[in-house]
């Protein structure tokens, strides 16, 4: 670990024994448990920890403040996607329930796909969940979104233009010399 690691590490211990209780304390307010506070509070400083050469926070609270809420809000997006997988599950009587093995690979791509999707506007990404996991036609989804046909087409094209450049990139090899 070179010096600089060293003053990095430092520095956001320093900033984890100040401000950690008072994110615990902030984020239980909007959080069912103090464990599920706890945990993302350390997500927050682990992702502050990673981030290279954080120079002097000037208002370090807000800076937690927004890495936690974050994190909060991607909480929030993987149960309601779970809640909806398993409410979809309760109302399909021609299916037996999943093994628990199928149910975590099931709610590991409904991840996926959400992380794929983050930063699509809600529209696009509403239009191809209800196109690929609903198995709704173009007129459903628009009467459903209150939007017209073609921009269900332009959403599908958003999202699945957007799933592309991610797989091919990530798919991509790479230069290790």
């Amino acid at each position: 670990m070179s010096g600089a690691d060293t003053s990095h590490s430092d520095y956001v211990g320093g900033l984890f024994r100040s401000h950690y209780d008072w994110l615990c304390s902030r984020l239980h307010r909007h959080l069912d448990s103090r464990a599920h506070a706890e945990d993302i509070a350390a997500d927050t400083f682990v992702q502050l920890l990673s981030a290279s050469g954080v120079t002097p926070i000037r208002q370090p609270r807000a800076l937690l403040t927004t890495i936690a809420q974050r994190l909060m809000y991607q909480l929030w997006r993987r149960r309601d996607l779970e809640r909806a997988h398993l409410d979809a599950l309760e109302n399909d009587e021609t299916s037996s329930p999943p093994s628990p093995e199928d149910l975590a690979q099931i709610l590991e791509a409904l991840q996926a796909i959400d992380q794929l999707l983050d930063g699509l506007p809600a529209k696009v990404k509403a239009t191809f969940l209800l196109s690929r996991l609903n198995g709704l036609t173009y007129p459903q989804i628009a009467a459903e979104l209150g939007i017209s046909s073609r921009s269900v087409s332009d959403y599908m094209t958003r999202a699945l233009n957007r799933c592309l450049r991610v797989t091919v990139t990530a798919e991509s090899p790479r230069d290790y010399s």
